[in-house]
């Protein structure tokens, strides 16, 4: 067996806590958006466990397809552990814990660690995660609402419905003060996560926009919607243009720290579909290799806000 495969003992539930081992493969580690859609599915594993629903063939009472979709999705990246910094043969420990989030919702904790730390796999406190993050680990918060369509045929007029064998009432809670609904909501009000402007941030250059045709061939899950991980790569090649207008290099660009990124998923499109994308960069005021890049996507014909991002990125040393 090859040592990058998971096997079922690598993979331990207890009650809704879940950790795995995990060595890092080819298909889980980039530039890119690769890292984001696997940890997408240890979310989707981790709610189909601690739920006791198979989260891949659920339905409606209707018996129309529900999606567990992302409404949210955050990392927070540390020193050892980054969303671009992973390579090939990396060991990592993952802890998830999955909380009840209303009746058609789930929010899922997962941290990242080297399995050199011996963090524990007992249940993952949110405390952790949202104010005492260890240093060395990656940290990641995904909102998941069950969806289905409303139009058949159609990725506009989604409905929020959860299939009736949803079972969440024995998942722990979240603690208020973590939710991320006021943040979420006023993002997705403002089309931005910079409002009120970030703290210690201020706007550097002009607004940038640009137009991203929807890729069949790399943007479409099987269930016909636009992949979540898409998101990343369609902000991810924006924001390479936004690179290239600044005259860095493509190596700078992989070699950029993702401190933390911050996804609101708003709304899904058909195919033919071109979008346009509203970039605005903000400079670190008191450190020069620190910088937020706000984006939001948005329907080229009707204007419709389907996404919005927010991702502080720290580089190396003269890349200003």
């Amino acid at each position: 067996m090859s040592q990058n495969t998971v096997t079922q003992s690598d993979f331990m539930a207890d009650g809704d806590a879940l950790s795995r081992r995990v060595i890092v493969s080819p298909g889980m580690c980039s530039g890119g958006s690769l890292i984001f859609g696997r940890i997408g599915d240890w979310t989707w594993e981790s709610v189909a466990a601690a739920c006791r629903l198979n989260v891949h063939s659920a339905r409606t009472a209707e018996g129309q397809p529900a999606y567990l979709s992302f409404y949210y999705y955050r990392v927070r990246g540390g020193k050892a552990v980054h969303p671009h910094g992973l390579t090939f043969g990396d060991n990592l420990e993952v802890t998830s814990q999955v909380f009840q989030f209303g009746s058609s919702s789930t929010l899922t904790l997962h941290r990242l660690a080297p399995v050199s730390l011996g963090l524990s796999n007992t249940f993952l406190d949110p405390a952790e995660v949202y104010e005492t993050p260890h240093p060395d680990c990656m940290y990641a918060e995904n909102l998941n609402r069950w969806i289905t369509r409303s139009l058949p045929n159609s990725n506009r007029g989604l409905t929020e419905t959860a299939p009736p064998d949803f079972d969440f009432a024995d998942l722990p809670r979240l603690p208020n003060q973590f939710s991320p609904r006021t943040p979420v909501g006023r993002a997705r009000a403002a089309g931005s996560f910079c409002v009120p402007p970030p703290p210690g941030f201020t706007i550097a250059g002009n607004d940038l926009t640009l137009e991203y045709p929807l890729d069949v061939a790399r943007d479409i899950n099987g269930a016909g919607l636009i992949y979540f991980a898409s998101y990343f790569s369609v902000f991810d090649t924006a924001l390479m243009r936004l690179w290239r207008t600044l005259n860095r290099s493509d190596q700078l660009f992989l070699q950029r720290r993702v401190i933390d990124q911050k996804m609101g998923y708003f709304g899904n499109a058909d195919l033919g579909s071109i979008f346009t994308i509203v970039i605005r960069r903000w400079q670190n005021k008191e450190n020069p290799i620190s910088e937020i890049v706000d984006m939001a996507l948005r329907d080229a014909t009707t204007g419709r806000l389907l996404a919005v991002t927010a991702i502080e990125i720290e580089t190396p040393a003269g890349c200003s």
